[in-house]
């Protein structure tokens, strides 16, 4: 991943844990969980939690863990990864809030179905957690497999969801 020579960082608490963001001058580049695999090095990025996107995704995450079922509408900078991964990110947010889908199913949809370890590679090297819906992709039985912030995290990610799909209907 290649990230902005301007990013800024910040820091705050989440219910599953403490979580990282960052922005470039064109967006929110990044959102992770503290020791989630595949997080860049962010040591030359400057604490900026007053920046307005970083501000904004913080409140975004207060209300999605509390339930509102709004949409993100901040931009995205996607950039860092390479087109093949864009495109498979851009598949991923695609997947409406409450649904799943599978490796395969997001590998057919992109047009590359026998791409699917690709995309999975893809997939997890996601760098907007949430936001960018990772967490709704599943083994093709329906398993839930690989998840850069834990199995747990996912888990949970997924239950909230359905709740929240569940008091919709």
């Amino acid at each position: 991943m290649k990230f902005s020579s301007t990013t800024v960082k910040t820091r705050f608490d989440s219910p599953l844990g403490p979580m990282l963001a960052a922005a470039s001058d064109h967006g929110l580049c990044g959102l992770w969980f503290d020791g989630q695999r595949h997080i860049p090095d962010m040591s030359d990025w400057p604490m900026v939690p007053q920046h307005p996107a970083l501000q904004a995704t913080h409140t975004f995450m207060q209300a999605y863990f509390e339930g509102d079922t709004s949409s993100f509408s901040l931009p995205l900078d996607l950039h860092g990864g390479t087109t093949f991964q864009q495109e498979v990110w851009q598949a991923l947010l695609r997947i409406p809030s409450g649904a799943s889908t599978t490796y395969g199913a997001l590998s057919h949809s992109l047009g590359r179905p026998s791409a699917v370890r690709a995309v999975a590679g893809a997939v997890g090297r996601n760098p907007i957690s949430i936001i960018v819906p990772c967490h709704r992709v599943l083994g093709s039985d329906g398993s839930l497999t690989g998840y850069a912030g834990g199995l747990e995290r996912k888990t949970a990610l997924l239950q909230l969801e359905a709740k929240r799909q569940a008091v919709l209907l």
